[in-house]
Order: structure tokens, then sequence, then C-alpha cells
């Protein structure tokens, strides 16, 4: 018969994914242990800025009187307690990475227009978020001119919110980005959403069974022990009336934009990560989250890719469903979609002596009970005693679209935000569409080049050799306890967010972004433009809301990405210095040849909000190829379907192939029906060194364009 996962085993994991069974574990256990680490560390700085000015390679105008803009809003340095962790000696971490290093990456290796740092909320001090603006002001003032300087920093901080065993209180993660960085015109504290990251206490713990004894733990326990201290702010005080030094929260959405409300300062919040599985539950939905839930005036735009993966596309999938007693049971593999709790029961089936037995159908029954809803935090789903991460195959994936995010959530998916309506017409998501990194190794715009696993990408944490001599369950707690291999295929090296704006200035940007006239990439700059004509000859960009009686004439045009010559721009390392040039930018900048990547074809997407699915998206609803020749490519079109109802049109912008890290994450070899039937993970290990090609594969890389949002024209009717 087949071995079953050890229950006890098991048990505690299931607990450690509740955020407060990780508080009265860890505080129990812990405790003291990182108070008497604490007494010994030393606070980390947040760095000091090159105060040379970068080479100068901003974009020209493009003739509309706009240029376009690269930047990523998405950036984690030291502050943020998962970044801090990954650093440390038992992940193989490279370093902490202060403010400073973001700063100096994203103006001197990825050469950016803009970027936001947004470190997470939960574990920030006071004083953290000081040392955050006075870096992040530091890191404007060696830019030059404010009017046109050579890279534009914003501040922000990212709430993380989950629930995750309940779809109906989890929110989900939202990074806030304000205008303006000065003190009068900033929060005194960052917004926690009052779930302290449990990355924060795995690093404790395993930092505590680690055998070398060297002071990055203590620096580490300082800084877990000092958030554990600190006091929470009082509930129901306005936000101006409370004291300096307690941690601010807001659990839900409606509380945070209340309280945005109250300080009254321009600022964006920007969802992200929505269909990654690692932090959303199984059966996650975004039904719950209009209404009071969604901010229009403030959540503007949505990131649908970053570094953890993709998150566009609506698929008619499911990991488990929910019969009529409301009880939860493990469907069949439907539209090329197998979930794990049917996979879990093949493989257990494939051990039994007799496959036919009802013991067997009992121990199949159970395994698929047991891996209900996939893979989670702790990859629980992969806990059958014997079974390597490869014999999942591709499982709970949503398998062969481009680089998705792992253990797709498509209830969370940029499709089914945009095609979903409250009960209200006007209560519905009008979302821009952008994309960021999500990097946590302070490497703003890390996509110029596929290099560097556990650089540029969240991916390739390694568990220490120690813990591999042992086949016990300490062992084996401290390797579900570190991100596994299966999960880090589904790491890539990030995004950008592109905008129109009309000059690299902090409010045009800034605008920009408010009105959606904005894009989104897998890493390349890609160029896009995407314009509804107006029968008077006026353009109305990607974002605008318009009101229409005939039918509707459009315009795309698009450019591939420059190819990227190898190594820096000999200034990079004059200015930058070799040494930092080395440790930042692992020797390899953005570098621009004067050659392009070639789009392949335009793919147009048009979706009804409030229509039932799946006929709510036409996914792709026109397809239009391009020439091979690198020159770019234009199409005007029209929708010819009478006007009845409203909908929106968005653009996809695909270029030919390109070598991607993870371009193929389960490298799976296929039958003739296209499905998964053996699979092989990424090896790599070390965050510097070559990229192995068990790492490496073609990939599409891509634009979305933000929708051009149409209704009909309501006429009164003369008497």
């Amino acid at each position: 018969m087949p071995s079953r996962p050890p229950r006890l085993g098991r048990a505690l994991l299931l607990a450690l994914t509740v955020p407060l069974g990780l508080l009265v574990a860890g505080v129990a256990v812990f405790f003291a242990a990182f108070a008497l680490q604490a007494d010994r560390g030393e606070p980390v700085p947040a760095g000091e800025v090159t105060k040379a000015r970068r080479p100068e390679s901003g974009a020209a105008p493009d003739g509309a009187g706009t240029r376009i803009l690269f930047g990523d809003l998405h950036v984690h340095t030291q502050y943020s307690a998962d970044a801090r962790v990954f650093g440390l000696p038992v992940y193989e971490g490279e370093t902490a990475h202060p403010p400073a290093d973001a700063c100096d990456f994203a103006r001197f290796c990825s050469a950016l227009d803009f970027w936001s740092i947004n470190d997470h909320a939960e574990q920030m001090l006071p004083e953290q978020w000081a040392e955050t603006r006075r870096s992040i002001r530091a890191c404007n003032a060696v830019a030059g001119d404010a009017g046109e300087p050579d890279t534009v920093a914003f501040l922000g901080f990212e709430w993380s919110q989950g629930s995750p065993t309940d779809p109906r209180r989890h929110y989900g993660h939202r990074n806030v980005m304000f205008r303006d960085t000065d003190d009068a015109s900033t929060p005194s504290r960052p917004i926690a959403a009052g779930t302290l990251n449990p990355w924060a206490w795995i690093g404790g713990v395993l930092s505590l069974a680690d055998r070398l004894p060297v002071a990055v733990y203590r620096d580490y326990h300082r800084y877990l022990y000092e958030g554990l201290r600190a006091p929470r702010c009082p509930d129901r005080v306005p936000v101006r009336d409370l004291p300096t030094d307690c941690l601010e929260v807001a659990e839900t959405p409606d509380v945070l934009f209340q309280k945005l409300d109250d300080w009254g300062l321009p600022s964006l919040v920007i969802p992200h990560g929505l269909a990654w599985g690692i932090t959303n539950p199984p059966g996650a939905t975004l039904d719950h989250q209009l209404g009071a839930m969604h901010d229009p005036a403030r959540q503007r735009l949505l990131e649908v890719y970053s570094g953890h993966g993709n998150s566009e596309l609506w698929r008619d999938v499911r990991h488990f469903e929910v019969d009529a007693s409301g009880e939860k049971r493990c469907p069949e593999p439907h539209a090329g979609f197998t979930p794990c709790c049917h996979r879990a029961g093949e493989l257990v089936r494939a051990r039994c002596t007799a496959p036919d037995s009802e013991a067997c159908e009992a121990e199949v029954e159970a395994a698929r009970n047991e891996a209900l809803g996939g893979f989670s935090l702790f990859d629980v789903g992969a806990s059958l005693e014997g079974v390597q991460l490869e014999e999942w195959l591709a499982c709970g994936q949503l398998d062969g679209s481009f680089l998705p995010a792992f253990s797709y959530r498509p209830q969370q998916s940029a499709q089914y935000a945009l095609a979903l309506r409250g009960r209200d017409e006007q209560d519905r998501f009008r979302f821009g569409l952008i994309g960021s990194s999500d990097n946590h190794r302070a490497r703003p715009g890390a996509g110029y080049k596929e290099l560097g696993l556990g650089a540029m990408t969240d991916g390739n944490r390694p568990v220490p050799a120690w813990t591999q001599d042992d086949d016990g369950f300490g062992a084996g707690l401290v390797r579900r306890m570190t991100t596994p291999r299966r999960v880090d295929a589904f790491y890539y090296t990030g995004g950008l967010v592109a905008v129109h704006a009309a000059q690299r200035e902090r409010g045009a940007i800034f605008d920009a972004l408010h009105r959606r006239e904005v894009y989104g990439t897998s890493g390349p700059r890609i160029q896009l433009w995407f314009d509804a004509l107006g029968p008077d000859g006026q353009r109305h960009p990607m974002g605008s809301e318009l009101e229409a009686l005939g039918p509707l004439r459009f315009e795309v045009r698009a450019a591939g990405a420059h190819t990227q010559k190898p190594g820096c721009p000999a200034a990079v390392r004059e200015r930058l210095g070799a040494e930092r040039t080395t440790f930042l930018c692992l020797d390899e900048c953005h570098h621009p040849g004067p050659e392009r990547t070639p789009i392949d074809r335009l793919e147009i997407v048009r979706i009804h909000p409030g229509r039932p699915l799946p006929g709510a998206i036409e996914d792709p609803w026109r397809v239009f190829p391009c020439a091979a020749d690198g020159e770019g490519c234009r199409v005007v079109f029209e929708d010819p379907d009478p006007l009845a109802d409203e909908r929106l049109y968005y653009v996809r912008a695909i270029q030919q192939p390109t070598e991607a890290i993870n371009g193929d994450p389960l490298l799976c070899e296929r039958d003739a029906d296209g499905r998964c039937v053996s699979a092989r993970l990424c090896d790599a290990r070390g965050f510097d060194q070559p990229v192995p090609a068990s790492c490496r594969a073609p990939a599409e890389e891509r634009a979305w364009s933000s929708p051009i949002f149409v209704s009909p024209l309501v006429r009164e009717a003369r008497p």
C-alpha cells in the first residue's frame, strides 16, 4: 500500500500557514532566543546613494507630444521581512540590500526612468519608514534637475493582507504609492494589514538552527525583535493624531482607503500578485472586492505581470468543487487543467499492489481530499512520502500559457477583474494594466537581461547543505519551510510599467499613471501605442473612457525592444565604480544595441463586463500578424458589431521568441494531445552563477496595453 504523509508534520505545517499560529508558536518557543541575540545586533542603515549622474539614455518624443518612459513600481529592500530573510546565509543569500542599492541599480544598472520603493508595512518600524523617506529624497537629489532628472524615485509601501483558509476574508496585496516625498506630503508611518509576514518568523527559526554563528543573524534578530515590541496604534483615532512611534493597521481595504482619505495626499493603490497561488488561497475570488472594498479614485491600475508570473488570463479551471452540501470535492481534469488533488490520487494508485481494490480506492480518495486546493505556501500538496516534485507534472498550473503565476487562481486574474460587475452597473473595476518586478533584492527593472537567478529573480533559494544530511523530521520541516524548487520554477526576471508622458518629471509621470495612459511589459522595453479614433480625427489613448454611437475604429502601433549588448556602458563603470558595478549589476547593465526584436503579432482582446462567463471574454477577438523585419507593426481596425452594451478592448503586442529564465517552467515533455507526461526542474545554485540550460527556454515576451472602455451613448428622445 502507498505510504501516507506523517499527520503530525502535516498538522504542524497547516498550523504554520495561519498567522496566529505563527505568532503563538514563535513567541512561545523563540522569543527569549531572539531577545538574547537582539541585544547584540546592530541596525542596518539605509546606505548612501552614488552622487554621480548616470549616462543619459532617455526616450525621444514620439511625435504625439509624449515620450514612452519605463519604470518599476514594485521593489523591496532590507526593510521587508521576506527580503531580509532571503539575504541570510541559511538561504545562501547574497546580503541585505538597503534602499540606496535600489536607487543605484535603477539609475545605473537598469537605467529606468522611474521606480518606487514598496517594502512590506507589516514589519516596518516608524524609524525605518523615516529612513526610507530620507533615502528616496537622496535618490532624487542626485538625479539632477527635478524638471528632467535622470530617474524619478517614488515613495510607497506594500499592504499585505491574506487569509490562507477563508477566501471570503482574503483581499490580497496592494502597493500604495505617493506622488510626493517631502515630510509634509507623506504619511508619518506606513499602514499595515495586521498580519505578520510569515517569512519573518521562518527566517528567525531557521537562523537559530543554522550552524553559522555570524553577526548577520544577530542583526536580523534585532530587526525582528524590535518589530514585535513596537506598539500598535489605537483604533478609531484620526491618522494625524496618532503617536509617531506606533504601528498603524488597516485590516481590510475599506479601512486602508479611509486612512488614506484622512491623510488627503495624492496616492495610488495597485493590487498585484492576484493569481499567484503562494499567497492567495484556493477558491480566492475578486467578487467580494467591489463596493466599499474598491476605491476607483485610487485603484486605477492592476499589476498584470511581475517576477512572480503572469496574472492576465481567466480560464474555466478549478482546484476543487463544492457540492450541494457545501463539501469540497476533487474535480476531474478539465480544459487541459489537472487539479493537484487528482494527480495525488493517480500517484497513490500507481503505488498500490491492487489498483482496483477497495482498499486502494480508499487510499486514493484520502490522498485527493488531503491535497484539495493544490500547492500552498509550504507545499503541503507535495507531501506524499517518496514522491519527487517532478512527479506532480503540471498539476495546478495554467499549463502552456505565457510565464504563468504558480498554482493559478483564475478568479483573481486581470481578465476576471475586467469582466466583473457588481449590483450597480457602475460598480466595477476599470483597471489600467502595468507590469513591475516584485524584486526582493533591491533591483528594480531587473528584466533587461536574462541572468542571475538568485539576484534578478526571487527564485533559487536552496536549502543549506547540512539539512540534506539528515532524513529526520527536523530536516524535512526545514525543507518544507524553504521555498521548494517547484515554486522556484515559476519565478521570472520581472516586468516593467511604461507611461506616455510629456516629460520625465514626477507630476507628469504620476498624472499618466492616474489617467491610465500606461501599459505593462514582461521585461523588454517594447514600444506600444493604442488609440481609439474619433470621427473628428481625435485620438483617445489607452486608458480612456468613451461614449459612442456607431462603429468604433482603433489604431495600434508597436515596436520590439532593442536587443542587448553584453556588459555595461563604459560610463556606468566609471561613475558607479567597478566594484559596485560587479556587486549590484553583476557586470551586466541595460545596454541597448541598434537592432530590435521583431513583433510577431498583435492580439486584440474584447470583454463585455457583466455578461456571464465564458462569453464575456473574447480572447483573442482579433489577431494581426506583423512583418518579421523588426521595423515595427501598425494596424487600423474596426469593430462592426452594434454597440449594444458596455465593452472594453486591450492589446497584446507579442515579440518573436527569445530565451528566458524559466521560459517553460516545468520543461515538460508532452504527448500527442499536448499533455505534460514528464517534467524537469531548474537545478541552478548561486545568486550570480550562469543560468544553466535546465532553467532557460524560449518565450514570447510581450506588452499589455491598458484597456479602452466604451459605453453606448444614450440620447434623450425628442418630444
